[in-house]
């Protein structure tokens, strides 16, 4: 089970923007959030991936970058994203491997346990949110991230 401190295990997955994204992509990005969401299509991740789209501009105020991931496949979260009308990449874990990383999917439980996880700069976990509210999730990141001191976006960035 990961927990602060702990580094946080390399990924990188397909996103429903058509780019590959990797955690050693956004190094020198204060943090990165990862929102694990447990099925397309579903009410509650509809929800949480909605509150994520409007809460943008609060998040993106910081220097962060920021996904929802499920293990649903890349075909799936492409055209739940578009449906949406998301402004932030799904990531895409079908074979589970980083979501087995993560402790988010086990042999028992085949679907993403709702968990966010935030990454430092020096790539270890900042915090893990195992409490999330689906239809508040968005404002409680942006508020995670004033809590946590990452500092805000330069003009121009």
């Amino acid at each position: 089970m990961l927990k602060v401190g702990d580094p946080a295990p390399p990924f990188s997955l397909p996103g429903s923007d058509g780019k590959i994204h990797s955690l050693a992509s956004y190094k020198g990005k204060q943090v990165v959030v990862l929102a694990w969401f447990t099925k397309a299509y579903s009410d509650a991740c509809t929800a949480e991936c909605k509150s994520l789209r409007e809460s943008g501009d609060e998040i993106r105020v910081f220097d962060a970058a920021y996904f929802a991931v499920s293990v649903d496949p890349p075909d799936t979260n492409r055209a739940f994203a578009r449906s949406l009308g998301l402004d932030y990449p799904l990531l895409s874990d079908p074979f589970k491997t980083i979501a087995k990383a993560y402790g988010v999917v086990d042999e028992d439980q085949p679907f993403a346990s709702r968990w966010t996880f935030y990454i430092g700069i020096d790539g270890r976990i900042l915090y893990v949110d195992k409490q999330v509210s689906p239809g508040t999730q968005g404002k409680m990141i942006a508020v995670r991230l004033a809590e946590l001191g990452i500092a805000q976006r330069r003009p121009g960035r």
